[in-house]
């Protein structure tokens, strides 16, 4: 595969690998990626978390999660 085309920019080309920052009370962090970013600015650094544990889904993102959840314990599976 060719770098051709690709962008000069310092830092554009580089992949940053960011998982979920949540933190067990025990101090384990959770495994999942971090596909989940938020930052209130550009001047602040984004912070990611998984799905799950991403603080700021609306009320039907919540929704949907929790039904999800409750399918999974019953063994059920919904996409």
């Amino acid at each position: 595969m060719s770098i051709e085309g690709h962008s000069s920019a310092p830092g554009a080309n580089v992949i940053v690998e960011h998982y979920c920052e949540h933190r067990q009370a025990d101090g384990t962090g959770c495994k999942e990626w971090g596909g989940w970013g938020h930052s209130p600015s550009p001047a602040v650094p984004t912070r990611w978390w998984c799905f799950e544990h991403f603080p700021h889904k609306s009320y039907e993102q919540e929704q949907a999660l929790r039904r999800k959840l409750e399918a999974a314990e019953g063994g059920k599976i919904i996409q």
